[in-house]
């Protein structure tokens, strides 16, 4: 494949899963040997420190949108990729605008990687999506989703049938076993109960507020951390204090790594609104720990068998959550059956399959 040229489109490096999932693709391509470009519409991003030495970092200078069809269009006319690979509308859109703007025989692959329909409910933007999706969407060779739930609300929103869409599950970087533990974390624990880890940004489709209404239903020894930053942190910081379990609940920020609070916790807890296929639950099970997910569209019933691999309770019930907290955490968790679904979960072949797209070598 040498010689061979891929540009994956995303707005920018934030911490976010679908900008993991494009730098896992993208050192995965460098390491079979391509020629590799990540272009952003801004060059910055807390992921920034994990994208291979191999893969060069394109700055497109857009930081609207509306910029990105004429300036990609530019790139497309002066590197001739062979692949491109787009992700999340509306950049999606973008890329198909700049490729027929470039005249570009790339082959272009559109991914999303969230349930857009949940993710933007409003009216106007809805009707933006159906037209743009249904106009554009067929332009592209091919048109990826993370999960079968995720297909059918794209599906449904845009009209296209569902199998336009191909569903490809995230590939994702697995650390050997043991997990490495480490001093700083097991200090921000402050305490010997039980622990309870969530992973995530602090916006309101994690729903974090909901978990800290559970968690106060929960012994006064148990702790609990959520991992993540964002807007929502004043309010949850403020509903901590209402509840009165301050003291017993830690927000360390967004940490690019972590395994060394997954290999530290007792009980992993999911309490979105709605996600695409997040990918932290697939991290919880490698690390072996019980699991306590929300039924949310979509991804947590997927990768959760339905419950065999965790338990799945209802969106925005604090009382059931609570409940399936404690079982969760009296049960006895078979380790090695979740680390074995986490292996399966993770699969690489997710990377070639990719490959097989962006270079019409299938």
């Amino acid at each position: 494949m040498g010689g061979r040229r891929i540009a994956l489109l995303l707005p920018d490096l934030g911490g976010g899963g679908a900008e993991r999932v494009a730098v896992t693709l993208a050192n995965g391509f460098a390491r079979r040997g391509l020629i590799v470009e990540l272009v952003l519409m801004r060059p910055q991003g807390v992921l920034r420190d994990l994208v291979h030495r191999d893969v060069r970092i394109v700055d497109l200078k857009a930081p609207r949108i509306r910029q990105v069809p004429t300036r990609f269009a530019a790139y497309l006319r002066e590197t001739k990729p062979d692949g491109v690979l787009a992700f999340m509308w509306p950049l999606t859109v973008a890329a198909v605008l700049a490729r027929i703007i470039a005249r570009s025989p790339a082959r272009l692959v559109l991914s999303d990687h969230s349930t857009l329909g949940r993710q933007y409910p409003g009216k106007r933007v809805q009707q933006a999506i159906r037209w743009t999706v249904r106009r554009f969407y067929p332009h592209a060779v091919a048109r990826t989703t993370v999960s079968e739930g995720a297909t059918a609300d794209l599906a449904s929103l845009s009209g296209l049938a569902p199998d336009q869409f191909e569903v490809l599950s995230n590939p994702l970087d697995l650390p050997p076993l043991p997990l490495a533990r480490s001093d700083e974390v097991e200090r921000q624990w402050d305490g010997d109960g039980r622990r309870i880890l969530s992973l995530g940004s602090l916006k309101p489709e994690k729903d974090q507020a909901q978990l800290l209404r559970a968690f106060a239903r929960m012994p006064a020894g148990d702790r609990l951390m959520i991992v993540g930053e964002g807007a929502e942190r004043w309010q949850l910081e403020s509903l901590t204090k209402e509840l009165g379990i301050a003291d017993r609940v830690v927000m360390p920020g967004f940490r690019i790594d972590p395994w060394p609070f997954l290999a530290s916790a007792d009980l992993f807890v999911l309490s979105s609104r709605f996600e695409g296929l997040p990918l932290v639950l697939v991290e919880a099970l490698h690390a072996g720990l019980r699991i306590v997910s929300t039924d949310c569209p979509s991804g947590p019933r997927e990768i959760l068998a339905g419950g065999r691999y965790g338990k799945l309770v209802p969106v925005g019930d604090a009382n059931q959550l609570a409940e399936a907290m404690e079982r969760a955490l009296a049960s006895v968790p078979d380790r090695e059956s979740l680390r074995r679904r986490a292996r399966q979960l993770a699969s690489h072949a997710t990377i070639d399959r990719y490959l097989e797209l962006l270079l019409g070598t299938a």
